[in-house]
């Protein structure tokens, strides 16, 4: 599976090469990072059991005009939930989830300004652990991967403001694969797949 991600990763990358020098008009490429807040759904989303995390990495548009681009990202991206027991005892459980991600995207360009992007993202899972504190329990421990799936995938929808070289923005990710593989993680997990709000800010490096 490492070995066809790579494949994978690399095939994108000279794709994104080839194009970029024959099609792209200005294209913007750099580096961008940001703040994610994820959670679990099984059936709907809420923001109940919220985790704060983060997403860090590159990005380039292989195909770019005055109103359309398509943008490529690689991205290290961490998702999960966290949960708070309060009474007799107190109690805080976060479920961390890090994945390599590879977003492609539309982007439908509304002046210089503003941005709208629309398309989707396939993740790799790098790792998983659980990290416990509070009265009962405090410390961690990392989970044995092949429990959980280690492709991930799904939709994105977001909007982007340029200042300039800077392009800040938000965006939803909306999870299509369920993560648990084996029966324990079913019983812990059940259904849930990804679901990740977040902000960034980008840096413009093709002046």
């Amino acid at each position: 599976m490492k070995t066809n991600f790579k494949i994978i990763i690399g095939t994108i990358a000279v794709v994104a090469l080839s194009l970029s020098s024959a099609y792209a008009q200005n294209p913007r490429m750099g580096i961008k990072g940001g703040l994610n807040i994820s959670n679990l759904y099984v059936d709907d989303v809420n923001d109940e059991n919220s985790r704060i995390g983060f997403n860090a990495g590159f990005y380039g548009q292989p195909i770019s005009s005055d109103v359309f681009a398509l943008q490529t990202e690689l991205l290290y991206s961490t998702k999960g939930s966290e949960n708070e027991y309060d009474g007799f005892v107190d109690q805080n459980v976060k479920f961390n989830l890090n994945y390599l991600e590879v977003p492609v995207l539309a982007v439908f360009k509304l002046g210089n300004t503003a941005e709208l992007h629309a398309g989707g993202y396939g993740g790799y899972l790098l790792g998983a652990n659980v990290k416990y504190s509070g009265d009962l329990i405090s410390g961690g421990e990392d989970l044995d991967r092949d429990n959980f799936e280690t492709v991930d995938y799904g939709l994105i929808g977001g909007v982007g403001f340029n200042f300039g070289d800077v392009q800040i923005g938000a965006r939803y990710n909306y999870g299509l694969r369920q993560l648990a593989k084996t029966d324990n993680a079913k019983d812990i997990l059940g259904n849930s797949k990804n679901s990740v709000a977040n902000v960034y800010i980008a840096f413009n490096f093709n002046q």
